[in-house]
């Protein structure tokens, strides 16, 4: 496969498009082909915070991945297997292809699936790092994340809430949206602080400094971070 074209996982980091990387910036300039993750490549959040810092993407090669928001493995196996033969598609043809992802692309993001398959398969590929939703949130909040010998969790809101609240040291509830009110009955329940943000970064940002100003639902792009009360 040394004729085959290189493949770029990029995160395009949280939602402010000046913490984008500059390795960033430079792989969406070069690259033949942008992969995006959506159905529509300029509707989706990757592309228009990428846009800003690099308004050449405009005149490049957009495909959209469609990565269904479902926990039925069936379904995620398809779609998997379609980002796949699409991504491959292109590097036969010999193309350098950037795949961008928010965040970064090592956390809970859908490209690592395509990753591994193509890396399996012998295709070049390479993750770039991108600036991490909580590390962005804990920095638009004015404060440390952990300090001293604290422990860190980054805890998928989707799925292990409870067994989350148990875990020592600071905890970051990632995606919350649909879960929040089950993230916040727990909080409340395990006497936690907390402080959460939608959308950090990208227009509509809200702030939320108390657990008791939490909604009971919020959008996708909703992260809660949860510290044991001072004195503690």
């Amino acid at each position: 496969m040394n004729q085959t074209g290189k493949l770029f996982g990029v995160g395009v980091g949280p939602g402010d498009p000046e913490l984008m990387t500059l390795k960033a910036v430079r792989l969406i300039r070069e690259c033949d082909i942008v992969f995006v993750p959506g159905k529509v490549p300029e509707e989706t959040v990757a592309y228009q915070i990428a846009v800003q810092a690099v308004p050449e993407i405009c005149g490049k090669k957009l495909v959209g991945i469609h990565m269904p928001m479902t926990k039925n493995q069936e379904l995620l196996r398809k779609s998997h297997d379609e980002a796949v033969a699409t991504t491959a598609g292109y590097l036969e043809a010999g193309c350098n292809c950037v795949f961008l992802t928010l965040g970064d692309p090592c956390i809970y993001s859908t490209y690592i699936y395509v990753h591994k398959q193509l890396s399996k398969q012998g295709y070049r590929t390479e993750i770039v790092s991108g600036i991490p939703s909580f590390l962005a949130v804990s920095a638009k909040l004015n404060e440390g994340l952990v300090e001293g010998a604290q422990m860190l969790h980054v805890i998928p809101a989707t799925y292990q809430v409870e067994e989350g609240m148990d875990l020592p040291g600071t905890k970051v509830f990632m995606k919350s949206g649909k879960a929040l009110g089950k993230v916040k009955a727990a909080m409340q329940k395990a006497d936690l602080d907390g402080k959460m943000i939608e959308r950090c970064g990208m227009p509509g940002e809200q702030i939320y400094n108390s657990v008791e100003q939490f909604p009971d639902e919020a959008g996708y792009y909703s992260l809660v971070i949860a510290k044991e009360k001072e004195g503690m």
